[in-house]
């Protein structure tokens, strides 16, 4: 997955073409009407893994000398309460977590700083998850001038970055369910056809399939560009299509990335997406327990530039790290990228993404995620087998 902020810029569009004109002036093809709803039997985090979570946290928080953690609404405070408010959610070390709500003018952290004092918190260190807005923090350090703030970084990552088997199974459904999205779209191929209908027809499969998902679509030249590009974008027989992103399933993403092509692969196309299957065939089989996130990237790496390509972060090669973790974002922590010396761990969950850019030509772009055991890594979608060939 490229950066989701443009990602979502580029989508957006398209999504509106669902809501609008497609249903008037571009019926959906029959892939997509025939798809139903893959969202029975889906299990929920139960109470007592939240419970759990915070038992953990709490852990974390002794070994980092922190007395409580801050967290405003967001994928962390959902991972500790199952909730989503719009307020601050306050995780000490001795008691519940407690949502605050705010006041009002110049009181308004004011119910903060007494939940605090109230937990015996209100000196020492406190932890600021990393979304906190800083006028939180600075008001706090009015309010509370013994405070210490730090990183919460080792408590929430820490918990999030290891998925239990409840989480890996609502990973599991979304990409099982982005692939089935991804057959039906791409069915839908033709010439002449715009990056944006393309993009409306996944998130049309997507809303098919019962849940919200969208796609970064870009043909030809354009797919050399991780991501994306704004330039209006038609099909031609030749071109390699490349399609990019995911859905949510009570939260937990997945992300998935298929490069086809439309019509008969040129010799040199074909050349290019072997190589990069060999480079995320070489991530994947570095991706064992103990070793460390920057192995994974440079086993990849050096797939491509050994092909001559490169080296480092040049083009043509590899113009970015490997992969990222994934779970309640599309993007967390760790890292699949050099100087991550961070060792992997089973229940860590990646993107395995190796890109392979030529500027003027083309980009192959492959994604599955994997998830690590105490094995080696396992995905969660079958890899592609060949440029005219999207699904294993």
């Amino acid at each position: 997955m490229g950066n989701p902020t443009r990602r979502v810029f580029l989508v957006s569009g398209a999504a509106s073409l669902v809501r609008t004109a497609a249903p008037q002036s571009s019926p959906l093809p029959d892939a997509i009407h025939k798809l139903r709803p893959m969202t029975g039997g889906i299990h929920p985090i139960q109470r007592e893994e939240y419970e759990a979570r915070v038992e953990k946290a709490r852990r974390y928080m002794r070994e980092n000398r922190l007395n409580a953690v801050l967290m405003e609404r967001g994928s962390s405070a959902y991972y500790f309460s199952g909730e989503r408010r719009d307020q601050i959610l306050l995780m000490s070390r001795r008691d519940e977590p407690v949502w605050l709500p705010l006041g009002t003018g110049d009181t308004k952290y004011k119910p903060v700083a007494e939940a605090l004092k109230e937990r015996g918190a209100v000196t020492g260190r406190l932890g600021i998850e990393e979304r906190v807005r800083f006028e939180v923090v600075d008001a706090l350090g009015k309010l509370a001038p013994a405070l210490e703030f730090t990183s919460a970084d080792p408590v929430t990552a820490g918990c999030r970055m290891i998925k239990s088997p409840a989480e890996l199974a609502l990973m599991q459904r979304a990409n099982d369910i982005t692939i089935a999205c991804y057959r039906a779209a791409l069915a839908s191929l033709r010439e002449g056809m715009t990056q944006h209908e393309l993009s409306a027809n996944i998130a049309a499969a997507y809303k098919a399939l019962g849940v919200d998902g969208n796609a970064m679509a870009i043909f030809g030249k354009y797919t050399a560009y991780p991501h994306g590009s704004v330039q209006p974008q038609k099909l031609r027989e030749g071109d390699l299509v490349l399609i990019d992103d995911g859905c949510s399933v009570e939260g937990y993403q997945s992300d998935v990335t298929r490069t086809v092509i439309f019509g008969k692969a040129t010799a040199r196309q074909r050349e290019i997406w072997e190589l990069e299957r060999r480079a995320q065939d070489a991530a994947l089989a570095a991706a064992k327990p103990g070793r460390p996130c920057e192995d994974v990237d440079a086993a990849a790496r050096k797939v491509i530039t050994d092909y001559g390509f490169g080296p480092g972060y040049k083009v043509p090669g590899l113009p970015h790290r490997t992969g990222h973790g994934i779970g309640l974002d599309g993007h967390e922590w760790p890292y699949l990228v050099h100087g991550n010396k961070r060792p992997l761990e089973p229940g860590m969950c990646f993107s395995d993404e190796p890109t392979i850019a030529i500027y003027g030509e083309f980009g192959v772009r492959l994604e599955d995620c994997m998830y690590i055991t105490e094995d080696g890594a396992r995905l969660f979608t079958k890899q592609s087998p060949a440029i005219d060939q999207p699904f294993g």
